[in-house]
């Protein structure tokens, strides 16, 4: 029996989590699939409970022909359900809680809280607040913080507030941790390659497992393979916020199929699929110019999931028209309001790839962006055993954190 990865999706039965430490799942087999082994939080190979424990398993859960994938993973976040991270507040834990929580029944068992370009001060009072931590009943788990700017390009700012944007000072990694006030938390931070003094910047931040990415900028396609070969990995939005693809030189774009790329090294880039901020044509270039770096994001405000109206992005007020958002009395969009769950179908319908390639956009991409596809992102032996209960048209049943479930669709009956 085996289920390796996402690529091996398929329509299944699984179990709930039965007592004390021997926790051990039991997805058994329609006439379509195998079966999903979970025990202690973990995705069993049923080889050794079978052969060496001569075991079985305690509890069964039909999945009555769900598909069966890993849990999304959000890397770029910036609130949502009336919650602003870059908004510095007193009860700021209780709000990353809420959200946590609610991206549940979006099928999001990880995520990285972002916030766009801010003082310092806020940055000081706010990244204290945020704990890596793992999943469960209270919420998906928090890779770290993705700290999208000050460090940007003011020509391709987007809703980012122009005062607050920064350039390198003569000792330009100081200058980012006096800005920042620590690097503990922090998972990701999106800067413009072109600003001076950045390559000593992405190389220091390369160093100590910080994922590099650019965005927000101007830079030229040489400017971008220098940073690439500097260690940047991450493409923040593509397309949105950095010069349009030109013949001649196509910028930050051109990434997608340059041929600088360090050997061994794969660049990876987010997508914003809600059919507000990429054409679906210019979704379906990039999908086929490179398949395997595309990482699904939201770029979710605190809008996400409220009725239309105005609400807070970082220094900024948005108004949400629809499932446009724009800086309040502008026309330029400010994140996004839709959920993971519906950036996949997005992807989907648009680009007519696969299930599987739908959900490894979603999962398996950002694990490997983020070096965690060890234990994230699949469904292989030994992973965690976080995973989505999803039917044919990818919405989500149930969602599952190291074999517990943690939110199910009252319908399902289970």
């Amino acid at each position: 029996i085996a289920l390796c990865n996402v690529a091996d999706c398929v329509h299944c039965r699984v179990s709930q989590p039965c007592r004390e430490n021997r926790t051990e799942w039991l997805c058994s087999s329609s006439s379509r699939g195998e079966d999903l082994w979970v025990r202690e939080g973990k995705i069993l190979n049923p080889e050794k409970l079978f052969f060496d424990e001569k075991g079985s398993a305690d509890v069964q859960l039909d999945c009555k022909g769900c598909i069966l994938a890993p849990g999304f993973i959000d890397v770029q976040i910036n609130g949502g359900f009336g919650v602003d991270f870059s908004l510095a507040t007193d009860d700021f834990r209780s709000g990353i809680d809420l959200v946590g929580q609610k991206i549940l029944s979006h099928g999001v068992t990880s995520f990285c809280p972002t916030l766009v370009t801010s003082p310092p001060s806020v940055y000081h009072q706010i990244l204290p607040q945020i704990r890596i931590r793992n999943g469960g009943a209270h919420g998906a788990g928090i890779l770290g913080a993705h700290l999208e700017g000050p460090f940007i390009s003011k020509e391709k700012k987007g809703a980012h507030p122009e005062h607050c944007i920064r350039t390198f000072e003569e000792n330009a990694f100081q200058d980012l941790l006096a800005t920042y006030g620590s690097l503990d938390c922090i998972r990701i931070v999106t800067l413009a390659p072109e600003i001076k003094r950045s390559s000593e910047v992405i190389q220091e931040l390369t160093k100590r497992g910080i994922c590099v990415s650019l965005g927000h900028s101007v830079a030229n396609l040489s400017q971008a393979e220098e940073a690439v070969q500097h260690g940047a990995t991450f493409i923040t939005h593509l397309f949105n916020a950095m010069l349009p693809f030109h013949h001649r030189d196509p910028g930050i774009v051109g990434l997608l199929t340059s041929d600088k790329i360090p050997a061994g090294r794969r660049v990876f880039y987010g997508m914003i699929s809600d059919g507000i901020h990429t054409n679906p044509a210019a979704l379906r270039i990039a999908h086929r110019a490179h398949p395997k770096g595309m990482v699904l994001v939201t770029d979710a405000i605190a809008g996400m999931g409220l009725a239309p109206g105005r609400h807070t992005l970082g220094q900024q007020v948005v108004e949400i028209d629809g499932l446009n958002t724009y800086i309040a009395g502008t026309k330029t969009l400010s994140g996004s309001v839709a959920t993971m769950d519906t950036c996949v179908r997005h992807f989907l319908e648009a680009t007519g790839c696969s299930i599987e390639t739908a959900l490894e956009a979603a999962s398996l991409h950002p694990a490997q962006l983020l070096g965690i596809e060890d234990r994230k992102g699949t469904l292989n032996y030994d992973s965690d055993a976080d995973f989505l209960m999803l039917d044919d048209s990818l919405h989500v049943q149930a969602t599952y954190i190291a074999g517990e479930e943690v939110w199910r669709r009252d319908a399902l009956g289970m």
